[in-house]
């Protein structure tokens, strides 16, 4: 749980982090996460009261953000969850990879979902198989355009990471896929950094991307400068 999230979504937020994902990328800041049978159980209606005693922190933007790991794993019970908020009129959103979706997640995504940022790891097959560790990049690709076709609001969210996913070519194959996808509010670029380094420690784990530098000012604006050839709003995290 994190309150007062200012960088998962619009305005201020109660972000809830879930457990569980498919993939293990290799600058994950929340290693801790990817195990399916770790994390806490934690009671719907528990977490609803929580949100309502900070609606007067949300103001007119702010909200809740379903994070993890993959929130969609969980999708099932998130739509109990959505549902409750909605009815307390308060702004939803789901952080996610896109590899799930199925009839629970676009129930979850259609009816009950403000918002998505969707992660788009890669724009080349091999490339997405070395950060994530699996195959089919297409999965989010298929999560954007549903998202599309349903007309409802998307942020993308994409790590610059030097010489990785930094290249121009790959900046400009981003924007020539999204630009003419109406539902994409803004692009944010996540820088890369390397504060979950020591989480990989405690897990016992090698950090895949030690020898990784993080990126220059100059890179940043570079890569801004790029992408805001193709979408409405570009914004550095």
């Amino acid at each position: 749980m994190e309150s007062f999230g200012t960088h998962d979504g619009p305005g201020i937020r109660m972000v809830v982090f879930l457990q569980g994902c498919k993939l293990k990328c290799v600058y994950c800041h929340n290693p801790d996460t990817i195990d399916t049978h770790g994390g806490e159980d934690m009671d719907i209606e528990t977490l609803v009261q929580k949100a309502i005693r900070m609606k007067s922190y949300f103001g007119e933007t702010g909200g809740v953000t379903v994070s993890g790991g993959e929130p969609l794993l969980q999708a099932t019970n998130l739509i109990a969850f959505f549902k409750r908020l909605k009815e307390e009129n308060i702004h939803t959103t789901i952080d996610t990879n896109g590899r799930i979706l199925n009839h629970p997640v676009t129930e979850l995504l259609d009816d009950y979902t403000d918002l998505i940022m969707l992660d788009i790891k890669h724009m080349t097959e091999e490339g997405f198989k070395k950060i994530t560790g699996q195959k089919n990049k297409e999965t989010a690709f298929l999560m954007a355009k549903h998202r599309e076709a349903t007309g409802k609001k998307m942020w993308l969210r994409y790590v610059l990471i030097p010489e990785i996913t930094s290249h121009p070519e790959l900046l400009h194959q981003l924007g020539a896929y999204f630009k003419d996808f109406t539902t994409i509010e803004q692009l944010e670029i996540q820088p890369y950094h390397k504060l979950g380094v020591h989480k990989w420690e405690a897990l016992g784990w090698e950090y895949p991307l030690k020898n990784a530098r993080e990126n220059t000012e100059a890179e940043l604006q570079s890569a801004k400068a790029i992408l805001s050839n193709y979408f409405q709003k570009v914004k550095i995290n």
